[in-house]
């Protein structure tokens, strides 16, 4: 079957089977940030945009993204950059496995909730795991990423 979609920003005409799954489909076009670490929707690593909202690329299906736009890590480069910096200065970053598809969700309910309140936090990410950390200091570079976007705001 045909899809075409908006790829970060570039439009992509495939040739795909029916049942090939998103995260296949974006490794294959060299997406590499999207990550699969469960294959049953458990883990949160492979987290991307399809239409500015997050969803898990192993549990849809490439042909329910026709005539939408996908965004992967590599669409947002430079605001996860940003975010990646306060995560690696407060520990958060050990091995790194789960960074892209929790980075995806970080930028994603940043743009949904403007102040959001530690239980939002929480309830937002609940579906990103890490094997590596607590996850405080996650929270801990949240929070400081959300202080730091509310003073560039003011600027």
């Amino acid at each position: 079957m045909q899809i075409t979609l908006t790829l970060n920003g570039r439009r992509c005409t495939d040739e795909i089977p029916a049942d090939m799954t998103l995260f296949t489909y974006l490794r294959q076009k060299g997406c590499y940030s999207v990550k699969c670490g469960c294959e049953t929707s458990s883990c949160g690593l492979c987290t991307v945009w399809m239409d500015q909202k997050p969803v898990l690329s192993c549990s849809v299906l490439a042909a329910r993204a026709d005539g939408h736009e996908i965004t992967t890590m590599e669409g947002v480069q430079q605001e996860a950059v940003e975010f990646g910096t306060f995560l690696a200065d407060e520990g958060g970053e050990q091995c790194g496995f789960c960074s892209p598809g929790f980075i995806m969700n970080v930028l994603s309910m940043v743009r949904e909730l403007p102040n959001p309140t530690d239980e939002q936090i929480k309830e937002y990410l609940a579906g990103n795991l890490c094997r590596c950390t607590g996850y405080q200091s996650h929270l801990r570079a949240i929070k400081k990423y959300l202080a730091h976007k509310q003073k560039e705001a003011v600027r």
